[in-house]
């Protein structure tokens, strides 16, 4: 008993041994070669190429080209990626007053006439009090050809900065009459209106940030004053000025440029001033100095002391800053909704301007109707988190129940016709994920998503960056776990890079941040379109075919090994030499797949991103579900069995050779192994549409390779061998001609159920509803109600 126990265990291995096979080893080295040198044509696209930077597209990761055909939501910044983030000066407003239009050489501001005029012209000091401020708080640094004393020449500077913003403040400013014309030794030096410079001791900065939304500085001038001047976003600034009848009058002023500017689309910033008392200011700098010493917390230790500072302070104006759209922007957001994805813009900016922004860029429609959850719709209740609550459902309502549930028509005809877009701000998303009561945050989270996924678009506003990273997590951990993309230009959009599964960095103006943390660079949004539509389709494609092909060939391979057993009394007897065993993956099957997955193009890349919807096709992980595989199974095992019995029953005559000799095992399994080789790559030849001169060369080559090697392999002596079974095993096989007749009749019969399905699959190319458009489908290819 213990034998027989022993010699089962034995076979067991044995035949593990000899199926093991039918595990694709090798396809994961083919895998990592096709997603290595598949990045490289990302990177030589040169449709990609943008002349301005003389850059093209960076392919940080080469694992993720299949994930960019798989995409569901697209998370977008705004400034920097659907902007040009090249800003121009507008317009300025000055206690109330809106200016602008005034060249280079106009004795100060020039005001224009508008309704938002409330108070007197503004006084000559504070229109200078105002240039002065944009002048001093920024952090651009000056770059000239040549450094002299006196007024300096406007030709001879050049401004630099990490923010454009801040460099069309000073070309504003200068524009104006008032130019910055460097830093020296500690001191801002400024030439006025009167070409004399003016300087101004640099006492403390502390730069803008996401959360705070502002930055200030404070100086000292030469007459001995200490000023602190902040400029930044409207809801940071206005609530730290004087609580004066007058300034509260000018703030409401100012808000309305503000609001209107924001609308037409500007950025808009405001500026403010503060006076410092010397002994205020010993202690503000003691303060500052050992914040700055802190071992740790410093940023937070000195943000707490501005803070403190930042307070009664009197409001000068604001500036409106225009950031045009880039080129194809808008059509590129509309090829990404043709092809069914949702695109989600995140940004810092105000509710306005972005608002202005996605109508341009076309992701709102004029007929979505937009819902908002925002701190302006919050807070007319006392109780924000009840009137939040009451918005969440009110708006659930609107989207889940606003139609007949009994007939399905009009539910079909709400949901093509009706479109709904949700506005959202951070602070308002702060009450959604972060509520006083744990139930009562996770029923607010839940309800808020739901109504996103009914919006066709959404926007959120006013977002800091680990708000950004918050919402794309969100959407991650959503039911069927959607492939989300992020693209963003700045440090600021870094974290919800990081987050998506694939993180798309635009070479901008605000550095390279984003392009270093990303999987992949390019230079424009509207790049975007050819990457997800054409590469992301292909690659999905070509690597959905390469895992399929692998398993097909291997189980083609290893059926008839497996079915020969039953005919060995179950001897282990290998069925193929163990040349042919070997080579069989590595050699003989294994280069024209490859070159497959990297030069396959079933539809041509201009159809493919003139029509977006072909993207749809592939979507939700199409050609690698059940039933392309289980075509693929039953095709292999179909073959395989072909394989086998077409030989055995050949077999089955008395003779085969011409000398009345009869073919033994080696040849018997040499017979299989030839229409198996000859089958599966003739069956990627039919796959095949795209046809380089690469395909031909590693298809055909690899089969001529075979036969060389069989003539050779069996055409001498090896002394190595103990055993020299193959000797002339192939060529006396060749030498009859019932033989070949049975090889090609038997590689006929094996395809013929294939070639009848490509027949039959694309009789009806030529859509009715599409006379001009020729597809050669696919067969895992998914059907979508769309005219395909």
């Amino acid at each position: 008993e213990s034998l027989k126990v022993l010699k089962m265990f034995t076979d067991f291995l044995s035949f593990m041994v000899l199926f093991n096979f039918i595990i694709p080893v090798s396809m994961y080295v083919t895998v990592e070669m096709q997603k290595f040198l598949g990045s490289f044509f990302i990177s030589w696209d040169k449709d990609f190429y943008d002349e301005e930077i003389n850059e093209g597209a960076l392919v940080n990761t080469s694992d993720l080209n299949e994930e960019l055909g798989q995409v569901d939501y697209i998370f977008t910044d705004k400034t920097g990626t659907l902007t040009e983030n090249s800003m121009e000066f507008i317009e300025c407003c000055i206690d109330g007053h809106k200016y602008k239009g005034a060249a280079q050489d106009t004795d100060g501001l020039s005001q224009t006439d508008g309704p938002l005029t409330y108070f007197d012209k503004a006084d000559k000091n504070r229109e200078e009090l105002f240039l002065r401020a944009l002048c001093l708080c920024h952090t651009v640094e000056v770059k000239t050809n040549d450094t002299v004393d006196g007024p300096t020449e406007s030709a001879a500077l050049t401004y630099m900065s990490s923010s454009p913003d801040e460099i069309a403040l000073v070309k504003g400013a200068k524009k104006y009459g008032f130019t910055f014309v460097g830093i020296r030794n500690g001191h801002m030096r400024v030439e006025n209106q009167r070409k004399e410079i003016e300087e101004y001791e640099l006492l403390h900065t502390l730069n803008f940030d996401a959360v705070r939304r502002r930055m200030s500085v404070i100086v000292k001038t030469q007459a001995g004053d200490i000023l602190l001047f902040c400029k930044g976003a409207d809801s940071a600034v206005f609530p730290r000025v004087q609580n004066h009848e007058i300034e509260l009058t000018k703030a409401h002023v100012e808000r309305a440029h503000v609001e209107r500017n924001a609308m037409d689309g500007y950025r808009t910033l405001c500026v403010a001033f503060k006076e410092i008392t010397p002994d205020d200011y010993e202690r503000i700098n003691r303060q500052l100095i050992e914040a700055k010493m802190a071992l740790q917390d410093r940023e937070e230790k000195m943000e707490k002391v501005f803070d403190d500072i930042e307070t009664n302070m009197n409001l000068i104006g604001a500036t409106a800053v225009e950031d045009k759209l880039q080129d194809e922007a808008a059509e590129t957001i509309e090829a990404l909704h043709s092809a069914g994805l949702k695109v989600w813009v995140l940004t810092g900016d105000k509710m306005e301007t972005a608002k202005s922004t996605c109508y341009a860029c076309r992701l709102f429609q004029t007929s979505t109707e937009l819902l908002e959850l925002t701190t302006k719709t919050i807070e007319e209740s006392e109780r924000k988190e009840d009137r939040l609550h009451e918005l969440l459902i009110e708006y659930r309502k609107k989207l889940l129940h606003d139609f007949p549930k009994s007939t399905r028509s009009l539910k079909k005809a709400w949901t093509e016709h009706q479109e709904y877009g949700l506005i959202i701000d951070g602070s308002t998303l702060s009450l959604i994920l972060n509520s006083s009561q744990d139930s009562s945050s996770n029923n607010y989270k839940s309800i808020f998503l739901q109504i996103c996924m009914k919006c066709t678009a959404v926007l959120c506003c006013r977002m800091a960056p680990l708000q950004k990273a918050q919402i794309v997590r969100m959407v991650k951990n959503l039911k069927g776990s959607p492939i989300t993309l992020s693209i963003g230009d700045g440090a600021n959009d870094v974290s919800m890079i990081l987050e998506s599964h694939v993180g798309i960095g635009i070479k901008g103006k605000e550095g390279r941040q984003a392009a270093r943390n990303s999987d992949y660079a390019v230079p424009k949004f509207k790049h975007l379109k050819k990457l997800l539509l054409a590469h992301g389709h292909l690659y999905y494609v070509r690597i959905a075919h390469l895992v399929q092909y692998f398993f097909y060939k291997n189980l083609c391979f290893i059926l008839p090994q497996f079915l020969y057993q039953f005919f060995c009394g179950f001897s282990q007897q290998p069925l193929y030499d163990a040349a042919y065993l070997t080579m069989y993956n590595i050699c003989f099957t294994s280069l024209p797949i490859l070159a497959y997955s990297l030069l396959e193009q079933h539809i041509n890349i201009d159809t493919l991103t003139s029509d977006p919807r072909l993207y749809m096709k592939i979507s939700g992980n199409a050609m690698l579900q059940l039933g392309p595989f289980l075509y693929w199974t039953f095709l292999a095992a179909f073959e395989g069995t072909v394989f086998f019995f077409g030989t055995y029953f050949l077999f089955q005559t008395s003779s085969l050779e011409e000398n009345a000799k009869v073919y033994g095992n080696w040849t018997f399994g040499t017979i299989v192994f030839t229409v198996l080789v000859f089958t599966v790559t003739l069956k990627l030849a039919l796959d095949t549409r795209f046809w380089t001169w690469i395909n031909h060369f590693v298809i055909w080559g690899s089969l001529a390779f075979y036969v060389f090697f069989s003539f050779f392999w069996g055409g001498i002596i090896w002394p190595f061998l103990k055993q020299q079974r193959m000797y002339f095993v192939f060529a006396q096989m060749l030498s009859s001609v019932s033989t070949w007749l049975a090889i090609v009749l038997l590689i006929f019969i094996s395809l013929f159920p294939e070639i009848l399905l490509i027949v039959l699959k694309n009789v009806r190319r030529r859509s009715a509803r599409n006379p001009n458009l020729e597809l050669p489908m696919l067969l895992s290819y998914k059907h979508i109600d769309n005219g395909y």
